[in-house]
C-alpha cells in the first residue's frame, strides 16, 4: 500500500483526504464488505429463514440469483452511465443508503413476497456500489499497482462473507436471523453519510500514462450507447466478461447454498459455521484476494497475458478440490478442502477489472466496470444459485435423498468452460501485443 501511495502524482494525492489514498481504498473496502455483507445474509441465514417462512430450495435459489440479479445486473448500467457524467462518490453514497435501508426491510418481512421485493431493492442499491468504486481507484492507483489495489478492495467480498458468517450465525443463533438484517443495515446506513463527507472525487485519468489518456480528455462525457456498443464488440472485453461469468456461476453457486449444504449434508450447527466457515472465507477468499493482486500485477509487467493466464491456472487448481470438498464425508475434512477451492477460485476478478478498467477510456471506466459486472453477474449470481436450487429440488423429486450434493456436482463443467475462455482471451491478448510491437 505504501509503495503504490508514493506512486501518485502530486495533483492527485491533493484531491484526497490529507494526500492519503491508502484512507480512500480503505472507506471503499469497507463499503464493499457492507455490500457483500448484505447480499451474503440471506444465504448465511438459509436454514432459519427457510425454516420460519416455508420456502424450498428453488424459492431460495430465485431469491439470491434471479430476483436479485436483475435488478443488481440492469441497474448498473444508467448508474454507471450516471456516475461516469456525474460524482462518482455521490453515487456510491446513494446507493450504500438505498442497500442498506432495504436490509432493514428484509429483516422485517413477515413472508416469501416481501422478502423477494426487499431483496430486488437490495439488488437495486448494490447496483451502484462496485462500478464507482473501480473507477475511483483506477484514477488513485497508476498501471502496474492497479491490480494489487483492486485486490485488497476484492477483499470485500471475503471480509463482508466471513464476518456475515460469524456476526450473523452468533446473532441469529441467540436472538432469531431478522436481526443481523436490521443491525447491518443501520451500520450501513451511518457509513453512507461517512462516505459523502469523507472520501472527495479524484480527477478522471489522474494516473494513467499520458499516451494512453491522450485520445480524449478525461472530463470529456462519454456517449452512453457507443460505450456500450464498444464495449460489447470488443473481443477482449467480452472474453474477459465471459470467462468471468462462467467461473462465477461456481462461485455464486456455491456460496450461496453452501451454509446450508454444510448444515444438511455435513451435519455442521449454527455455532459451527459462525466459527468455522467464517475462518475458510477469511483465510481462503481473503488470501487469494490479495495474493492474486500480486501475482497478477508481476505476470502483467511481461505480458498482458497474465491477466488470463492466472485465472485460467488457478481454476485448474481449484476444480479437483472443488470434487473433492462436494464428495467429502465429513464438514472438517470438507473445509479443509474449501479453504483450497476458495484461495484459488477469486483469481479472476482482479484480473478482469484491473484489465476491463485499463482497456477503456478514463470517461467510460465506471459505465465499462458496470457492463463487466452486467454480463458477469448475470451469468453468475443469476444463473448459478437458480440452477443449484431448481437442479436440488429437481434432484429430490427423483428420489436422491442427497439433491443439493448432486446439484453442487453439477456445476464442475463450468469450471473448464470458464478456463477454455480464459485462455481464449490469453491467445488474444498475446496477438494484440504481437501486432503493436511490430507496428511500432
Amino acid at each position: 500500500m505504501a509503495d503504490a501511495e508514493a506512486s501518485l502524482s502530486p495533483a492527485a494525492a491533493s484531491t484526497r483526504p490529507g494526500g492519503n489514498p491508502t484512507f480512500v481504498l480503505g472507506m471503499l473496502c469497507f463499503v464493499y464488505v457492507l455490500n457483500f455483507l448484505d447480499r451474503q445474509l440471506l444465504s448465511i441465514l438459509a436454514k432459519p429463514i427457510q425454516d420460519a417462512l416455508q420456502i424450498s430450495d428453488g424459492q431460495l435459489g430465485l431469491i439470491s440469483g434471479l430476483y436479485f440479479a436483475m435488478f443488481y445486473c440492469f441497474i448498473a448500467i444508467p448508474v454507471g452511465w450516471f456516475a461516469d457524467r456525474t460524482s462518482r462518490v455521490g453515487v456510491l453514497s446513494a446507493a450504500c443508503a438505498i442497500w442498506s435501508g432495504a436490509t432493514v426491510a428484509c429483516g422485517m418481512a413477515a413472508n416469501y413476497t416481501q422478502l423477494v421485493v426487499a431483496r430486488m431493492v437490495v439488488g437495486f442499491g448494490e447496483a451502484g456500489g462496485v462500478p464507482p468504486s473501480y473507477a475511483i481507484i483506477t484514477d488513485t492507483y497508476p498501471p502496474g499497482k492497479r491490480a494489487a489495489a483492486l485486490g485488497i478492495f476484492n477483499l470485500g467480498p471475503a471480509i463482508g462473507a466471513a464476518a456475515g458468517v460469524a456476526f450473523g450465525a452468533a446473532i441469529a443463533e441467540r436472538f432469531g436471523w431478522r436481526i443481523p438484517f436490521i443491525a447491518v443495515g443501520v451500520i450501513g446506513i451511518v457509513t453512507a453519510l461517512a462516505v459523502w463527507l469523507t472520501v472527495r472525487e479524484p480527477k478522471r485519468g489522474a494516473t494513467d500514462l499520458a499516451a494512453s489518456s491522450a485520445s480524449a480528455p478525461a472530463d470529456h462525457k462519454a456517449a452512453f450507447w457507443p460505450t456500450v456498443r464498444m464495449f460489447l464488440s470488443h473481443p477482449i472485453l467480452m472474453l474477459a466478461a465471459l470467462g468471468s461469468g462462467a467461473t462465477q456461476f461456481v462461485t455464486y453457486g456455491l456460496g450461496n447454498f453452501a451454509v446450508l449444504f454444510l448444515m444438511r449434508e455435513k451435519g455442521m450447527e449454527l455455532g459451527d459455521v459462525a466459527i468455522w466457515y467464517a475462518l475458510v472465507l477469511l483465510i481462503g477468499m481473503g488470501g487469494g484476494m490479495i495474493v492474486s493482486g500480486r501475482v497478477i500485477d508481476r505476470m502483467v509487467r511481461k505480458s498482458r497475458a497474465g491477466y488470463a493466464i492466472a485465472p485460467a491456472l488457478s481454476l485448474v487448481v481449484a476444480m479437483p478440490f472443488y470434487v473433492a470438498f462436494v464428495w467429502a464425508p465429513g464438514w472438517p475434512l470438507a473445509l479443509a478442502l474449501l479453504t483450497v477451492v476458495m484461495i484459488f477460485n477469486y483469481f479472476y476478478l482482479s484480473a478482469s477489472v484491473a484489465l476491463v478498467q485499463e482497456e477503456v477510456k478514463p470517461n467510460q471506466r465506471v459505465l465499462a466496470g458496470a457492463l463487466l459486472l452486467l454480463i458477469m453477474n448475470f451469468i453468475g449470481l443469476g444463473l448459478g444459485p437458480t440452477w443449484v436450487g431448481f437442479a436440488s429440488d429437481w434432484f429430490k423429486a427423483q428420489g436422491d435423498l442427497h439433491g443439493l450434493q448432486t446439484a453442487l456436482y453439477t456445476l464442475t463443467p463450468f469450471y473448464l468452460i470458464a478456463i477454455g475462455l480464459f485462455l481464449w482471451l490469453a491467445r488474444r491478448l498475446r496477438r494484440e501485443d504481437n501486432r503493436q510491437e511490430s507496428a511500432a
